[in-house]
């Protein structure tokens, strides 16, 4: 019988699952004491590796200071406060506020909220319409079901957000011509700067820069969804950087906090900013219990300094580099079809007689983690990886992309 813990992304029928039991760095141990890779950073997200104790210190420190407290109205606390102005300061968004949440989810539905809530405070309450792309994951609340791009994650779940179209990813062409079908009633197009969850495709060059013209042509918000591409996955602190286009909104969750606790939010910039500000009398109706949540935020503060002190977002560039030259030396023998990557998040594009979910249930027997997803398994290591267990986790993969 399966155990009362119902799963995410699982078979609810599934009787069986492996119990991780603790990690170090880039190492996790199951309950049988089996040691792993990590490849994945869990999911997507534990840049500075696991099991550290300075987190763990940073953590508790804030705990028995102050665990939390409601941040609506009229009440802050000072890691909020601190870690909005810090992450505003880092972002490339200019004169930029910071909203905080729990999840990514839960940021990509405050943006979108926002996005439609600004046109209402700007004036414009008819321009409701968000365009997202196909293969885009954006969470699994009602919002970002909606601007799903990946179709088995809608099914079964009825009549989602109206006015939330798909565009296939790649097609500038396509957009062009359906914000131009919709001009006066765009709100926003929403967009991860790397499609992730999708499989991990990289933009077309000079597509970002391409969203970033129409937007402005069509009177739309641009919104880059970086819960995984931000702080520091790329060698940057946002994605919006290493392309060098600034979008209107920035989600985020994940390696903010490096996943020691849940945190997530959106960077705010100047003219959505501006229209929420502009009646002083408005009072924004929304946010969640957690938002602002002071010990989830003191992880943040943690960890950003850890990435900045031990220089991760430097050794990002390295691992992904070493990532590229695995990969790519496996296509070149054919032993995958293609590699496909930024920075340090890569795919293994697979051959049609080949099987991810297997490739990945053998590289568990043989110690080490990947993510199965489509035709492809993917690689989104902790950023702590050493070269030699880079090197382990890429001779694993071969092995069982090979069928041994």
């Amino acid at each position: 019988m399966p155990g009362k813990f119902l799963h995410p992304f699982a078979k609810p029928a599934r009787e069986s699952f492996i119990t991780i039991a603790r990690g170090e760095g880039a190492l996790l141990w199951d309950t049988d004491g089996n040691q792993l890779i990590d490849g994945m950073a869990s999911l997507w997200y534990c840049a500075i590796g696991h099991g550290r104790a300075d987190m763990a210190h940073a953590i508790s420190s804030q705990v028995t200071t102050l665990e939390s407290y409601s941040a609506f109205d009229p009440f802050t606390n000072a890691p909020a406060d601190q870690l909005a102005q810090r992450i505003a300061l880092l972002s490339p968004l200019t004169d930029a506020r910071v909203f905080l949440c729990s999840s990514g989810s839960e940021s990509i539905d405050s943006a979108m909220k926002m996005a439609r809530l600004a046109h209402v405070q700007a004036g414009h309450p008819e321009r409701t319409i968000i365009i997202s792309r196909t293969r885009g994951y954006h969470g699994t609340n009602y919002g970002g079901t909606s601007a799903q791009g990946i179709a088995p994650n809608k099914v079964g779940y009825g009549t989602l957000l109206d006015d939330v179209i798909q565009v296939d990813a790649d097609d500038i062409e396509a957009l062009a011509l359906l914000m131009s079908e919709h001009s006066s009633r765009l709100a926003a197009v929403l967009a991860e700067p790397i499609q992730g969850a999708g499989g991990v495709f990289p933009p077309e060059p000079g597509y970002l820069a391409s969203l970033r013209r129409l937007c402005d042509q069509h009177g739309a918000y641009l919104i880059f969804d970086e819960v995984i591409t931000a702080f520091g996955r790329l060698g940057t602190w946002f994605g919006a950087t290493y392309f060098g286009v600034e979008p209107d909104m920035i989600t985020f969750a994940k390696a903010v906090t490096s996943g020691y606790l849940p945190l997530g939010g959106v960077v705010v910039g100047q003219k959505v900013c501006a229209a929420l500000e502009s009646d002083s009398d408005f009072f924004m109706r929304h946010g969640y219990t957690y938002s602002g949540h002071a010990t989830a935020c003191a992880a943040a503060l943690a960890n950003i300094d850890i990435l900045e002190q031990e220089a991760l977002l430097e050794r990002s560039v390295h691992i992904g580099q070493r990532l590229n030259a695995g990969l790519q030396a496996l296509a070149d023998d054919g032993i995958i079809k293609h590699a496909r990557g930024e920075g340090a998040v890569w795919a293994a594009a697979l051959h049609p007689h080949q099987d991810a979910v297997k490739i990945r249930d053998r590289m568990l027997e043989l110690g080490a983690i990947t993510r199965a997803i489509n035709d492809a398994n993917t690689f989104c290591p902790p950023l702590v990886i050493t070269d030699p267990q880079l090197d382990s986790l890429i001779d694993i993969f071969a092995t069982a992309a090979s069928g041994k």
